[in-house]
């Protein structure tokens, strides 16, 4: 018997079919749009973002004014050279040492790793760095994860740059500069802090790129060793590259604190006060005996210098 098909209802098939899967795709343009859409609190943010970005271009170029903002520049300079280092331990390096000079400039020495590898790091794993801050400089309790985060960093830099001074001035100094934003409003002010230091990491990567490997070239920058070893292209061209990336990171940060945190500020200020609460705050369970971040780092901070003494 033969197969009979109706073709109007084939036809209908397809047709509702079309009609769903636009409908779908305008629902999911729709999402996409309100989740880029910023609320009135992230409009601040972005503000203040956008003021960061003004102050720091100017500062950079001011004379004695530059001071300002010196030790965000040794601080990522940090990120930079820390970045090395993790890409040297996940390539099986021995990191011998880290190092700042007060030149604004740095080295990690290690032995071992893949140099195609560690190399690019320093750039792209500072810009990433900035990029994650500035996502979690959207929200309160994300900065204070992000605090976190930089207390484990703190202390991996510390204990590679055990010998030089101002690595150690240095991270004190910002450790003690968190604590103290920590207790500000309990953690307001220590959004503002990480996302000043996520865009003053991205900025500083972008701007030292292009000086480095694309507007001169510096034989001793890390474009030009990994021009050496690929022998494919010369410096100028792995710096636009590496510059290209840097500013994507950038923007998927800012995106990413768009989608993720939508809470006002009332809300986030009301979560803060169960999460990681200051001394005194009344989301602090008194039941439960916590040690909070500041007092930890403070801790971990003094044992590290009695040992080292």
């Amino acid at each position: 018997m033969p197969l009979l098909l109706d073709y109007d209802y084939l036809l209908s098939k397809h047709a509702r079919q079309a009609a769903s899967a636009q409908s779908n795709v305008l629902v999911y343009a729709r999402d996409a749009q309100n989740s880029l859409t910023p609320t009135s609190t992230q409009r601040t943010t972005l503000i203040v973002a956008g003021c960061y970005i003004i102050a720091i271009a100017i500062l950079w170029h001011v004379p004695f004014l530059s001071w300002i903002i010196y030790p965000f520049k040794l601080l990522t300079v940090g990120f930079h050279e820390m970045s090395h280092a993790i890409a040297g331990i996940l390539t099986c390096a021995h990191i011998q040492s880290v190092e700042l000079d007060p030149d604004e400039g740095g080295e990690t020495r290690m032995s071992g790793g893949i140099p195609w590898i560690t190399l690019p790091a320093g750039y792209l794993g500072s810009s990433f760095i900035g990029a994650c801050l500035i996502a979690c400089g959207f929200d309160i309790n994300a900065s204070k994860v992000a605090c976190l985060v930089l207390a484990a960093f703190f202390l991996f830099t510390l204990w590679w740059a055990r010998r030089n001074w101002l690595t150690w001035v240095l991270i004190l100094g910002m450790a003690g500069l968190i604590i103290l934003f920590w207790f500000v409003a309990n953690g307001v002010a220590l959004r503002y802090l990480v996302l000043f230091i996520g865009v003053m990491s991205c900025m500083y990567v972008l701007w030292d790129v292009v000086d480095d490997t694309i507007a001169r070239k510096v034989n001793s920058s890390d474009a030009s060793a990994f021009a050496r070893i690929c022998g494919c292209c010369p410096s100028q061209v792995w710096g636009v590259i590496w510059l290209i990336i840097a500013f994507v990171y950038f923007v998927a940060g800012v995106l990413v604190g768009l989608v993720a945190f939508k809470e006002t500020a009332a809300q986030q200020a009301e979560d803060a006060h169960h999460f990681l609460p200051g001394p005194g705050s009344s989301g602090a369970l008194a039941p439960v005996p916590s040690i909070s971040f500041p007092v930890l780092s403070t801790i971990v901070m003094l044992s590290i210098l009695l040992f080292e003494l």
